[in-house]
């Protein structure tokens, strides 16, 4: 009987396997003391090992071990940190959010694990020698001598209409205004032409800080915001054939003796009507309208500061003029290279509207691209950012219009460059409201936060790349990249050529061209606004400058 019962007992054992993993993880003095049984009655049984003997107990054990060992792996798990009322949500991306934009949207690496480079010590960010050059508007003692006439003059009244895209118009008032002071007249606030593209309706001070515009420009030209009322009834002398590139003493000539005898002169259509070499004081007048005197209107510059700091939040950032548009594209006379279908849509529209060709009919689309003359793509700037040296984890602000075929023709950029923005990005949707079909507002943002940059690059030149590339050169020459497209682009089309050696050859050709100090005449027909460099800088080493 006693046999039978024993072999009963052995029948009714259960045994689990435990991996050696959570056996080597136990100390023997702990496996020891676990398995100790406790007598806690004469011939009764540890509930220790009752317990140890329950494969449930074990099967328990493991999942949890299994469980933590996964947390410990996976998540760097560590019990004795405290949880936060929301784990997933940051108090970085608290402030991210509040201040306009996810956390998503402007996440940035500041290592860069694929170049192995720091993203703020990159040598990409490094500004260029400014080789003393500072902002210098020395006027000559004959032109402040005619100011008192000038400004107190109340005969003469200049009125003019401008027109184009925001950059454009802004050209043509600092050429407007410059104008007024070769006739001696007084400058009615400029009247800014609907635009038939965009049907924007802005006004001047929709736009620009008008009191600041008048106050700066005090002492050189008399701003006025209508004519007074001895002039109201006068009919206006209209011209709207001045030619190019006309010198003072064309205008002078031309419309002087009709500006006395009727008191009013309206002139249209001022874009490159004035010469670019003028008079050392005239310009210096350009210069002072442009960087001085044009400055936003303050709602503007407030939207337009609070987008760059939200581009500064992780450090120095890369503002990116696109000229991918579909009027840029047929304008130029080139293909945007994206698919056979887009290009045959500029083409048949290039044909339908030939006037729309700016010039050079007779070139082939290869010949302007191997020219130089075209609008670089996405991927085409992505090689060259990366050539430059660019970190992968760049923060780069792309300003334009929403090119041809959509966001997806910028995504060899956004591959290469994930922390890609522009003002819709950036802003919540009721901050952009006040801006909605306004194209001329939405320039100028754009112009601000382009301006504000650590390092520029505009894709194909036009009016705003040219204002900003002198703007930051007077503002101290801040890093401004002018792609070597004529030289640059045949490395482009050579497929055969080493990654490495493409880069070593698109660096060499690009050192001269970071923003360094540029003279103007060292080139006629340069725009000053452009090229600052004689007449509105000095050399420190020059001792006497007035900042006027």
């Amino acid at each position: 009987m006693a046999v039978a019962k024993s072999n009963n007992r052995k029948k009714n054992q259960s045994y689990i396997s435990v991996p050696s993993q959570i056996i080597n993880s136990i100390s023997q003095s702990s496996l020891e003391s676990l398995l100790q049984p406790t007598q806690k009655k004469q011939g009764g049984t540890s509930k220790l090992r009752v317990l140890l003997e329950n494969p449930r107990f074990w099967i328990f054990f493991i999942f949890v071990f299994g469980f933590l060992w996964m947390l410990k792996m996976w998540f760097n798990f560590e019990p004795t940190t405290p949880f936060s009322q929301n784990p997933c949500f940051s108090p970085q991306e608290n402030s991210e959010i509040s201040s306009g934009f996810s956390s998503t949207q402007l996440t940035i690496v500041r290592n860069d694990e694929k170049d192995g480079k720091n993203y703020e010590n990159s040598e990409f960010w490094k500004q260029p020698d400014g080789m003393g050059y500072s902002p210098c508007l020395d006027f000559s003692e004959k032109y402040r001598k005619e100011r008192g006439d000038i400004v107190k003059d109340r005969t003469k009244y200049l009125m003019v209409v401008v027109s184009g895209g925001m950059n454009q118009q802004r050209n043509q008032i600092v050429d407007a205004v410059v104008i007024a002071r070769i006739l001696g007249a007084a400058l009615v606030v400029p009247i800014l032409q609907v635009n038939v593209i965009w049907g924007d309706e802005s006004e001047f001070s929709d736009i620009f800080d008008l009191d600041h515009f008048k106050k700066v420009l005090a002492n050189d030209v008399r701003v006025v915001s209508s004519l007074p009322s001895t002039h109201l009834m006068t009919r206006p002398v209209e011209e709207k054939r001045t030619p190019l590139h006309v010198s003072p003493e064309w205008i002078r000539s031309r419309y002087l003796r009709r500006l006395r005898r009727d008191g009013v002169l309206l002139l249209r259509g001022l874009d490159s009507r004035l010469s670019k070499d003028l008079p050392s004081d005239l310009q210096k007048l350009r210069c002072k309208v442009a960087f001085r005197a044009l400055r936003f209107a303050p709602y503007i510059s407030e939207f337009g500061n609070k987008l760059t700091e939200r581009m500064r939040t992780e450090g120095p950032y890369l503002a990116l003029h696109l000229r991918m548009e579909k009027d840029v594209w047929v304008r130029t006379g080139c293909l945007p290279g994206l698919t056979p279908e887009y290009d045959e849509m500029i083409n048949n529209e290039r044909k339908r509207r030939p006037e729309l060709l700016t010039s050079r009919s007779n070139m082939t689309y290869h010949d302007r691209k191997l020219a130089g003359l075209c609008p670089l793509n996405a991927l085409e700037v992505t090689r060259l950012l990366k050539a430059l040296g660019a970190p992968k984890g760049s923060r780069i602000y792309w300003a334009g219009g929403i090119p041809l075929g959509g966001k997806e023709a910028l995504l060899p950029l956004k591959r290469e460059f994930p922390h890609l923005y522009n003002k819709e990005d950036l802003a919540l949707p009721e901050e952009l409201k006040p801006f909605e079909k306004k194209a001329s507002l939405l320039a100028a943002i754009d112009y601000i936060v382009s301006e504000n940059s650590d390092v520029f690059l505009a894709s194909h030149g036009g009016n705003m790349g040219h204002a900003i590339q002198g703007h930051r050169a007077y503002a101290g020459h801040k890093k401004t990249i002018t792609p070597n497209k004529r030289h640059m682009l045949p490395f482009f089309l050579n497929s055969s050529l080493p990654e490495a050696e493409f880069n070593r050859i698109i660096l060499d050709l690009h050192r001269d061209s970071f923003g360094q100090p540029e003279l103007r005449n060292s080139k006629t027909g340069r725009d000053v606004t452009k090229y600052p460099v004689p007449e509105c800088m000095c050399n420190s080493s020059m001792k006497a400058y007035s900042s006027i």
